[in-house]
């Protein structure tokens, strides 16, 4: 009587058996098949993920490239460093800080932060100084792996003559160089073909095809046709180490408002006009959140990101002209452009252009260089 009332379940036992064999026959036989699709439409893509877009690479670094300004009792040095990690640490020579009394840094948004030295080599021509006012960013990655081999293609930024996120284009046109400047020793150094000039000592040289900093701009020769620059690899032990042992409350940073105070007439038209090419560039690669960031309290209290987003986003293409600048006697500056626009038409294949004339209202507010007013007239 138990045997026959077993039966059904063995009989489901062997069945659930023969079910899973027949399941994993199936399964390896598929596996052993080419599928074959019939489908002209479909092809194969071959996808290059290791290769960055060239903009791509130069607008992420740019935001993270600053310009230096190195003071003491009779001179100033303006040089370029960069970024590299959240806790405001900013890369770049020795000799563009070495001496200095006072130290300020110009960020890509037309900021000004003072800053101080936490670590400088004695012989190597590398330093690290803070700016804590910069803390959370991210900053540029370092290439902590590998060196760069001849033939590999760079980007250099810096700030050459104090012209803010210039670049260059180049290859390494040479690796292992040994020489002397100034006191400082240069080893196993790249030689690029990309310009090094008066003010890009300490910027990024970053890898063309991996986006990462690879080396650290630092001489160049009298006509600018050859650059050097210090590998990565081969100091960031001093700058991690320069980097975990800084105490913010063990620095000594200057006042803000005694660099402001110092600044001439000439230097505030320049800092105008930067901050109102660096508004139109913004809008050009569609970094509406950096344009939105150099509106004054007042423009952004009225207009909200999503508004000024909208207003801008049909926008293919930005070019300036006629550009000309005038101080007013309450320290703002009004700079008046003619801007040609490139928009796209909704639900069209097709752009048209708009003539404009810009008229900028910039000054400071909260120690900062904002845009107070923008007025925009159609031609």
């Amino acid at each position: 009587m138990q045997s026959i009332r077993k039966l059904p379940i063995i009989a489901a036992i062997a069945i659930i058996v023969m079910g899973v064999g027949t399941l994993v026959y199936l399964y390896f036989s598929w596996q052993a098949k080419d599928l074959t699709i019939n489908n002209p439409i479909i092809e194969k893509l071959d996808l290059d993920e290791t290769e960055v877009d060239l903009k791509t690479i130069i607008h992420e670094a740019e935001k993270n490239v600053v310009q230096i300004e190195a003071q003491n009792e009779h001179s100033t040095v303006t040089g370029s460093g960069f970024l590299f990690n959240e806790k405001g640490d900013i890369i770049t020579n020795a000799h563009v800080i070495k001496g200095a009394e006072t130290i300020h840094v110009r960020t890509a948004n037309a900021r000004i932060y003072p800053a101080a030295v936490i670590g400088s080599g004695d012989t190597t021509d590398v330093a690290v100084i803070r700016v804590p006012q910069l803390a959370g960013e991210t900053g540029l990655t370092l290439d902590k792996d590998s060196l760069a081999e001849t033939g590999d293609e760079v980007i250099a930024l810096g700030s050459p003559h104090g012209f803010q996120n210039t670049v260059t284009l180049g290859i390494i046109s040479g690796t292992e160089r040994d020489f002397s400047v100034d006191g400082f020793d240069y080893n196993n150094v790249y030689q690029i073909s990309a310009q090094i000039t008066h003010g890009n000592s300490g910027g990024p040289l970053i890898n063309r095809t991996t986006g990462k900093v690879v080396g650290i701009n630092s001489v160049g020769t009298q006509d600018g046709t050859i650059g050097f620059s210090i590998p990565i690899l081969d100091v960031i032990n001093d700058i991690e180490t320069w980097s975990n042992e800084a105490q913010n409350d063990q620095l000594t940073f200057t006042n803000t408002e005694e660099l402001l105070n110092s600044l001439d007439e000439e230097q505030f038209i320049l800092d105008a006009e930067y901050v109102m090419e660096y508004f139109l560039d913004s809008i050009i690669i569609r970094d509406y959140v950096g344009a939105y960031s150099l509106l004054g309290d007042t423009m952004q209290s009225s207009t909200s990101y999503s508004s000024f987003r909208e207003g801008y986003i049909q926008i293919m293409d930005v070019k300036y002209t006629h550009l000309s600048t005038e101080i007013k006697e309450n320290n703002q500056a009004i700079v008046t452009v003619d801007i040609n626009l490139t928009k796209n038409q909704p639900n069209e294949e097709e752009t048209i252009d708009e003539n404009y004339q810009y008229q900028f209202t910039i000054g400071y507010e909260n120690d900062q260089l904002k845009i107070i007013k923008l007025e925009t007239t159609q031609e």
